[in-house]
């Protein structure tokens, strides 16, 4: 609604966070897909009126995707959630100051739950859930969802013949 222009904006802000450290924890692995990944993500960039190509050049550490990127995607990578968590924060904040919507517009306080002790350890039961599924694919089948090209070194003279997306 544009009365909750800041809720929406900071969970944007949050969307775009999650997205780019997706990205930047892609280009980790420094195989095949990973470089060219970065190659075309960050050279959309350049279209960017008057600062494109300079923040390009800032984001790659030089002139090309080199081992400079590699160490800028690797800090990216590490303080992108700490930022996110306080993105997070906020967006509840907002979320707290403004309540939540009622569909059907009847506002009572005949039928109404505390949040806390209901609705908080049902949050944290789907947290743990989902932690638990994440943290088993990662360990017991870390490569499932990646690319076999990735395993071959990153190589700028070699582009991979079939660039897909990971899914």
């Amino acid at each position: 609604s544009y009365l909750y222009k800041e809720t929406w904006n900071i969970g944007v802000v949050l969307l775009l966070l999650v997205m780019m450290t997706a990205f930047v924890g892609y280009v980790l692995p420094w195989g095949q897909m990973s470089f060219w990944g970065a190659t075309v993500i960050t050279n959309l960039l350049s279209a960017v009126p008057y600062v494109g190509d300079t923040l390009v050049q800032w984001i790659w550490g030089g002139f090309s995707v080199d081992n400079a990127t590699l160490t800028r995607f690797f800090a990216f990578h590490f303080l992108f959630p700490f930022v996110i968590a306080a993105a997070t924060v906020v967006h509840l904040l907002f979320l707290h100051e403004t309540g939540s919507n009622n569909p059907l517009g009847l506002n009572s306080d005949v039928d109404k739950i505390s949040f806390h002790p209901y609705f908080s350890y049902k949050d944290l039961l789907g947290f743990a859930v989902v932690l638990i599924a994440l943290t088993s694919l990662a360990l017991f089948s870390p490569n499932l969802l990646g690319d076999p090209d990735n395993f071959t070194p990153a190589n700028p003279l070699v582009t991979p013949p079939h660039i897909k997306p990971e899914w």
